[in-house]
């Protein structure tokens, strides 16, 4: 099909049923491999400078083979690792002198990045002279010397506008870091300290990963362990396969928008999805061709993030117990074209906001299209990326000198969408994530950087209603101290917020607020703006869309929802019909079941 590209997996076999090496040996390399990245994510974790990733967790790892099949990933953010197969294929492409103690560094969204700020950080394993895996440890970078202080730039038409450039670069040879290519780093970099201690905690942890695989291949054997490989592909293969047989057939569609954005999308931006679920072959198809062509900002997904966010989806609606590797991937295809703001982009279209936003809106509508089916299928919209509570702070330290300082805080963020049988999660923070991010510690942020988080908490009412509830908002306040601070962000959800499905509600609308005493300032929805010593910023993220019709929804969850402070009494009349009387202990609320069955049948 001229103009498209159709990306699948090849690997695993979902018809093998013969098995290489036993159940026992199966169960523990299983566990070994993951343990290994386990390990070099604590690696990451505890030796990264930057709060963005020791904080906040903002980085993922990963093992895969040398032909770029995927392994292993645990406590990893979705949107970092159901691609990563991308990230690490130019490698063998470009480069036909890989060598063992080599270690390569890749941001570039046109050779298998996500966006520029997330850093690829890759390295081989050798086994006797002989190329068997790949490590790769990937984060989020606090800055990419952009030329404003923000590693999303929704605005940046190109490339040129969104910092360093990395393009799969060979950064170590026989173990020795390459100075040069450090030095292009850090020079391009506000907070170089930080940045070159980010980078070296990655290499830490590609480091760990090699030595580990190493020392697993000596005690088991290479053969076992790549027996054991073939096998575990087999395995996802074969239960992907058998989850899908179980959906209905046919071919289902969604379509959400994302917000509009002045002088990029002016009429904000139409994602569609569609798939086509064939349970026979047991295989769906994930097509997003149908979307508008590249826009003239950072809001473009890159290749890998189109491809993974598809794949999320579909995951999403498998049962837990299906493997996220290598074999369970070759179920699913994904038909993308080039030149798309969903899709391939155009080089050199920006791509810098490629995770977030537009991408947020791909992975909702990706959970969203299985509602067609009917209950219990399918997830109300989530919350998405980038209100203010996330936004990217930087200025000038007054407790440090003036040192300059860079950081995505993570104040509060939005809830995830209801599913069947299930409210929404309260710590969802977009699909991108799926709550593997985490709230910033108030006492970390304020140590760290000159603000000061006066509130945070859950925005009653701003879930979206339904039998199973989206999750509330977060909204807060913070300040800068005694200096002024650049906050940049990308709202979306303040227009378009998140939907409900089979007859749920949407959820709160996002929003950003200047306090100066007593004068309050609504913020444009995508802005950069500077918050003056004195001043403060209100932040109110959106909720998740509800699931199903609101008066199916059992009383004592209502209830459950008032006595946690989540929703007013009215409320719970007006839009559940349900009436509440006062239980026996003070301020807690239980159901009167007669006169709710009368508001019911009303």
């Amino acid at each position: 099909m001229d103009g498209y590209i159709e990306t699948h997996s090849l690997s695993g076999d979902a018809e093998r049923e013969t098995r290489r090496i036993d159940a026992f040996m199966m169960s523990v390399l299983k566990s070994r491999f993951e343990a290994i990245v386990r390990e070099m994510t604590l690696v990451v974790m505890r030796a990264s400078r930057s709060a963005v990733i020791k904080n906040a967790r903002d980085f993922s790892c990963a093992i895969l083979t040398w032909e770029h099949e995927l392994v292993t990933v645990e406590d990893a953010l979705p949107i970092h690792v159901m691609s990563m197969d991308l990230a690490t294929r130019p490698l063998t492409e470009l480069f036909d002198d890989i060598e063992q103690g080599d270690i390569y560094i890749n941001n570039c969204p046109y050779t298998g990045g996500t966006h520029h700020a997330d850093l690829i950080m890759a390295m081989p394993v050798f086994v006797a002279g002989r190329p068997l895996f790949w490590v790769v440890a990937l984060s989020h970078h606090a800055d990419t010397g952009a030329p404003a202080p923000s590693t999303y730039l929704p605005f940046a038409k190109t490339i040129f506008e969104e910092g360093m450039h990395f393009p799969a670069v060979r950064m170590a040879r026989n173990y020795k870091e390459k100075a040069d290519i450090l030095r292009i780093g850090a020079m391009r970099n506000r907070v170089p300290d930080l940045w070159m201690g980010d980078v070296r905690a990655q290499i830490g942890a590609c480091r760990t990963g090699e030595r580990r695989i190493m020392d697993l291949c000596e005690r088991y054997g290479t053969d076992t362990v790549l027996g054991f490989i073939q096998d575990w592909f087999d395995y996802g293969a074969r239960s992907a396969k058998a989850a899908i047989s179980k959906l209905p057939a046919g071919r289902y569609t969604y379509e959400t928008r994302h917000d509009p954005v002045p002088g990029v999308a002016d009429e904000g931006i139409p994602v569609r999805v569609a798939i086509e679920v064939d349970p026979e072959a047991g295989e769906i198809l994930v097509d997003v061709t149908d979307n508008v062509d590249c826009v003239p900002g950072g809001l473009n997904l890159s290749e890998n993030t189109c491809t993974g966010s598809c794949r999320i989806g579909v995951f999403n609606n498998l049962p837990e117990s299906v493997p996220h590797n290598e074999g369970a991937k070759s179920r699913v295809r994904v038909r993308m074209r080039e030149g798309s703001v969903v899709g391939k982009p155009k080089y050199p279209v920006g791509t810098s906001v490629a995770t977030t936003n537009v991408n947020d809106r791909l992975m909702v509508a990706g959970d969203a299209v299985f509602s067609g089916m009917g209950a219990p299928y399918g997830r109300a919209e989530s919350a998405g990326h980038l209100p203010a509570g996330v936004g990217v702070i930087s200025g000038a330290d007054p407790w440090k000198n003036g040192k300059g300082y860079v950081n995505q805080i993570f104040v509060g963020y939005g809830g995830g969408g209801a599913v069947h049988g299930h409210d929404g999660w309260l710590t969802f923070c977009g699909s991108a994530n799926a709550g593997l991010i985490q709230l910033d510690s108030v006492e970390m942020d304020e140590s760290m950087y000159p603000i000061v988080i006066e509130r945070r908490g859950v925005i009653p009412g701003s879930q979206g209603f339904g039998e199973f509830e989206g999750a509330p908002a977060m909204g807060g306040v913070f300040y800068p101290l005694d200096h002024d601070m650049t906050i940049i962000y990308a709202a979306d959800g303040t227009h378009t917020p998140p939907k409900g499905v089979l007859g749920g509600g949407p959820g709160g609308a996002s929003a950003s607020i200047r306090v100066a005493g007593e004068d309050r300032e609504v913020l444009p929805a995508f802005a950069e703006e500077v918050i003056a010593a004195g001043q403060k910023i209100e932040f109110a993220a959106c909720g998740g869309g509800g699931y199903g019709d609101p008066l199916a929804r059992d009383p004592a969850r209502v209830a459950g929802s008032v006595n946690r402070g989540w929703l007013d009494r009215e409320t719970a009349r007006t839009v559940y019909r349900v009436a509440l009387t006062p239980g026996e202990e003070a301020d807690v609320w239980r159901v009167d079941a007669a006169e709710t069955a009368r508001l019911r049948s009303a």
